[in-house]
């Protein structure tokens, strides 16, 4: 019985070439295909690989966020229009959160790449976008930050500020 090389019974299996690479790559056949196959010099360009590792949500930011503020899920998203941000949280400790259904505090969406400054806006016969009724734990909250001109895009990490409590680093979704 006659074998035959891995990139021949790749070839005959209709693999593709890649397919191919990794089965000859293992093989005693490697050295003479990969001279067969070499690229001319200057075909081919290294990939460049970023020294830089991608932001990535600590599990800890959320632990704190509940221990100390009483919220947890916290989510930022854009509406379909564009025209209104919508941030929403889960209430854990309705003491602790409590802060952020206070009337008095003005709330404001930060957007360091746009540089402005979202306000929750106010209707004549509606009153401000926001919850501000009693708060009961487990339940999901609401306030929709005006973002007329469409300034902040989904991507954008933002800043959520209500009176003393603050988070940063949402990503508008």
């Amino acid at each position: 019985m006659r074998i035959r090389p891995p990139h021949l019974i790749c070839a005959h299996l209709g693999l593709t070439a890649a397919a191919a690479a990794i089965a000859v790559a293992g093989s005693p056949y490697a050295a003479a295909h990969a001279t067969a196959t070499a690229p001319a010099a200057g075909a081919h360009r290294p990939v460049h690989h970023s020294p830089y590792v991608a932001a990535q949500h600590l599990g800890s930011a959320d632990v704190d966020y509940m221990l100390k503020w009483g919220v947890d899920a916290m989510q930022v998203h854009q509406t379909n229009a564009g025209n209104l941000i919508r941030f929403s949280y889960r209430v854990v400790d309705t003491n602790k959160a409590s802060v952020l259904i206070d009337k008095v505090a003005a709330p404001l969406m930060i957007s360091p790449r746009a540089s402005v400054a979202l306000q929750v806006p106010v209707m004549d016969k509606v009153g401000a976008l926001r919850q501000s009724t009693e708060l009961e734990s487990g339940k999901t909250y609401w306030m929709v930050f005006s973002n007329k001109g469409g300034l902040v895009k989904p991507g954008d990490h933002v800043s959520v500020v209500v009176g003393k409590f603050r988070v940063d680093g949402l990503v508008v979704r």
